[in-house]
């Protein structure tokens, strides 16, 4: 075939690598070489494909793919599910079990992953759920991960949005509803103990009276979620109670699991039952997830420290307890108000006021314990504080001599 009558051509750019140029569109694209004879190869076969049947395109690619692979021309979507499934651990790997057994992939199971196209994509996405995008993309990424796929199917933004259902928390007045009108007592307290503590429903119903300090009213339990990852550096939360958890947990087990039974009852079950609660109020929107949102925004209203909240609620990240109490409403202050406050509290010191005789008066005891120097590691003295310019103000900071 002459070069006139070629598709492609190829020319050198000043970087260094080869490119091809479509003569019809212009289109450009590299060929990842600097040599000049594989430039030349990788030429002849894009313009020779041009003229040979798709059926006999594919057949040359797989031979050439299985000289470097024998079992990349062959596998199939359902190798790959079953791939990540055996990588996976504890809950993570229930939730992926289940998953991989949506319905919606039942049309590219079999299909192998370098035969598949963005239309096969499409149609599962176009019959499935938020879940089937969410881990359709995580099987196509793990593949292009493993370079078993040798370029992306679906461009990511050409992936369907994933919309998640609206989540809101528990509100008061929904919380005292579900406790009145619930008569298992071992569920109302349950309940409570959300409202109060903010935890995941399978970290209270695993709670153990062992987890109470009754010395220093606190409660420590590890997260169930992380039992299997030992370096995430999150450590056991350590809540403080006040009186209304100190009743709830007077009527607990004193020893052993506070829930025996919703202890041994599935996270699911437990969600129905309380789905069943809501709905015979005509409650919706909720779940009892509800109840960490429920906390992480009473927090936020309540001006508490977000570094509190997020040890609270186990939370590493600052975006995610974020996320969690987005939806609180805060009372922003008048700012007017404000900075009158503040400049009240504000005490003014006029230094070149003419300085007063001082006053001399009997020492305290632990002060004049440290003048002795009978207490000398925690004495505190004065130093005076040298500004950026070299110069010494009069305003004298207190120190501990440990520091000097």
């Amino acid at each position: 075939m002459s070069n006139d009558m070629a598709k492609y051509r190829i020319f050198k750019r000043a970087s260094g690598f080869w490119f091809a140029q479509d003569r019809v569109t212009g289109k450009q694209s590299s060929l990842r070489t600097r040599d000049e004879s594989e430039a030349v190869r990788l030429l002849n076969a894009r313009n020779e494909a041009v003229h040979h049947p798709a059926a006999i395109n594919l057949q040359l690619g797989r031979t050439y793919i299985n000289a470097c692979d024998p079992k990349l021309s062959a596998r199939t979507w359902q190798e790959v599910m079953e791939s990540i499934v055996s990588m996976k651990r504890g809950d993570t790997r229930i939730r992926w079990a289940v998953a991989i057994r949506d319905k919606s992939f039942d049309s590219i199971r079999k299909l192998p992953l370098l035969e598949t196209r963005s239309d096969h994509f499409l149609a599962v996405l176009a019959g499935g759920k938020v879940s089937t995008n969410v881990y359709l993309r995580r099987l196509h990424n793990f593949a292009l991960a493993m370079d078993w796929l040798l370029r992306s199917v679906l461009p990511k933004p050409n992936w369907p949005k994933v919309v998640y259902k609206a989540k809101r928390a528990v509100t008061q007045e929904e919380h005292q509803r579900i406790i009145a009108r619930e008569q298992n007592p071992e569920r109302r307290l349950f309940y409570q103990l959300c409202w109060q503590l903010g935890g995941s429903q399978t970290d209270t119903a695993r709670l153990n009276a062992e987890d109470v300090n009754w010395a220093d009213q606190t409660i420590c339990y590890d997260r169930k979620k992380l039992e299997n990852r030992q370096d995430t550096g999150i450590k056991p939360p350590l809540i403080r109670f006040g009186k209304e958890v100190t009743a709830i947990l007077r009527t607990l087990p004193q020893s052993g699991p506070l829930f025996p039974y919703l202890r041994k009852v599935r996270a699911a079950d437990r969600a129905t039952e309380f789905k069943q609660r809501c709905d015979g109020l005509g409650i919706t929107g909720i779940s009892l997830h509800s109840y960490r949102y429920a906390w992480a925004e009473r927090a936020r209203r309540a001006g508490y420290p977000l570094r509190f909240a997020e040890e609270a609620l186990g939370h590493n990240s600052k975006a995610v307890h974020r996320a969690y109490a987005r939806h609180a409403e805060i009372r922003v202050p008048c700012l007017e108000d404000w900075e009158q406050a503040m400049q009240a509290k504000t005490l003014v010191v006029d230094f070149n006021a003419p300085a007063e005789p001082p006053v001399v008066t009997e020492l305290p005891s632990q002060l004049a314990a440290v003048v002795t120097g009978r207490f000398k590691r925690e004495a505190p003295c004065l130093t005076p504080r040298v500004l950026a310019d070299g110069d010494r103000d009069e305003a004298y900071l207190p120190i501990h001599q440990d520091n000097l």
